[in-house]
Formats: structure tokens, sequence, C-alpha cells
């Protein structure tokens, strides 16, 4: 498959960014590391390895962007103030949204690539890609999110500061008004949000059907996947889920599914 690795300046947060494509065409996929990770990583776990159908076939291409974490979710570790923090976040999710996106699409004209992008990740990665896609259903229509935490208060504990909600999923979602634009574009999109039940999952299952409840309150149709109690917080088992997925968004009918909840 075709490899490219760039180093691009951010006007947005005044210094280079690394990023690495894999494939030269098809639907457009951001995969985020998981806390504190970086670019590569989503290649170095062989996460595009069990990918490489797809891009292979011309129908995927994964970019995988670097994080900035160190300064945002994770920068309580450095005892960083939470308005900083928020702040820096903005500043990569506007660097993505403004930057990143319309420069992968404009190097990938292939007809699959016109469309909506999508996004996937796991771990803190799953939050950034339900984050980007429940936040900006205008560019993004398909979200694979594995093991993820979608309330920012985990990070931020007993933070009211307004980026706080608008990065809560499980939260901003409870009070998206009837005749909101998003909702159309929710529907015409491809909902996946999984998660197992076994070792280092508590928190991330706790999470995930937090943000159950708060679709289902919403009326907005997702398919959200619990796996058995030996299903693990770990590369091991999202090298198994991501082509699972893989296989649902591109190789079977469209439209959300729903499993129950074991």
């Amino acid at each position: 498959m075709e490899i490219k690795y760039y180093k691009e300046y951010s006007n947005i947060l005044g210094r280079d960014m690394e990023y690495k494509v894999f494939g030269s065409s098809g639907k457009i996929c951001f995969a985020f590391a998981p806390q504190s990770g970086r670019f590569y990583d989503f290649e170095n776990f062989h996460m595009v390895d069990v990918a490489s159908k797809w891009i292979e076939e011309g129908r995927l291409q994964i970019v995988c962007p670097d994080s900035i974490d160190e300064e945002s979710w994770s920068g309580r570790e450095h005892g960083t103030e939470d308005d900083w923090r928020f702040r820096k976040q903005e500043e990569w999710f506007l660097y993505i949204t403004d930057e990143l996106y319309p420069t992968v699409k404009a190097r990938n004209t292939s007809e699959a690539a016109q469309g909506r992008c999508m996004t996937t990740g796991c771990s803190m990665g799953a939050l950034h890609a339900a984050n980007f896609f429940f936040r900006r259903p205008d560019l993004f229509d398909t979200v694979i999110a594995m093991s993820g935490i979608y309330n920012a208060q985990y990070f931020f504990p007993g933070s009211t500061h307004p980026l706080a909600y608008d990065n809560s999923p499980a939260i901003f979602l409870k009070n998206l008004p009837a005749g909101h634009p998003y909702r159309k574009l929710y529907a015409d999109s491809k909902i996946i949000i999984c998660v197992g039940q076994g070792a280092w999952e508590d928190e991330l299952l706790e999470s995930t059907r937090e943000l159950d409840a708060t679709l289902k309150a919403a009326g907005i149709d997702a398919w959200i996947d619990y796996w058995g109690m030996d299903v693990n917080h770990d590369w091991d088992w999202w090298q198994k889920q991501f082509p699972y997925f893989l296989e649902k968004v591109f190789d079977e009918p469209a439209g959300n599914e729903a499993t129950p909840a074991e």
C-alpha cells in the first residue's frame, strides 16, 4: 500500500505537526491514538495491517494525526490549569477540522473521498473519534469508537468550564433540540460504539453505558456493541474489533445496527 509521512506547519497550533497517510484513494478515515499517543501508534500496533484489505482495494484511506494530549487531556499530571488545557484541546480540534481535513481531502480525489469522512480510535482515541463525529457531523458520517470515555469530567473532575460540556458527547447530546439539523446528519450516518467487559474496561464500560442511554433518550440510532467478559482493554482486542466493524461499514447494507447489551 502507499504510505506517506508529512510534517507540516499548523497556523492554528503554531508548530509543525506530523501525520501519516495509508492508501491513496477511498473513504478517508481519521484514526486517533490512545491517550498521549503518537501518529505512528495505529501503524505500530498493527491496526493498519488489519485494515489492509480495504486500503489495498482502494476503498479506505487511513490518516493518523499526531495528538497533543500531554498538553490537554493529560495535562493535569503536570499541574496545568483547566482553562489552558481546554484551549489547547480546542486549538487541536480546529487544527484537525480546519487545516488537516481540507488538506487531506484535496489530495484524495477519488470518488469515495468526496463525501463526509470517517473517524475511529481506541481508548482516548475513541473519545476523540466520537467527539469529532458528534460535534461535526457535517464533516463526518461514520464513527467506530472502541473502549472510550465520553464525558470530559473523567479528565477534568468537577470542572464547570464550558468546554468541558462541549467535549462531552454523553452530556451535550442530552440537550440536542428536536429540530436541530444535526439530527438528520446523524440519521444518515453509521454510529458504532464498542466496549469490552473484561480487564481494565470498567470505567470505559460505565461511560459507554452513559453514552448509550444518552443516545437512546435523544432518539439517535446507533450500534452500541458490548463484547464479552474476556475482552480486555488492549490492542489485541482492538485488532479484532476494527476489521469486524470495517466489514459492516464497507461490505454490508447501509444503516446502523443494534445489538442488545450482554
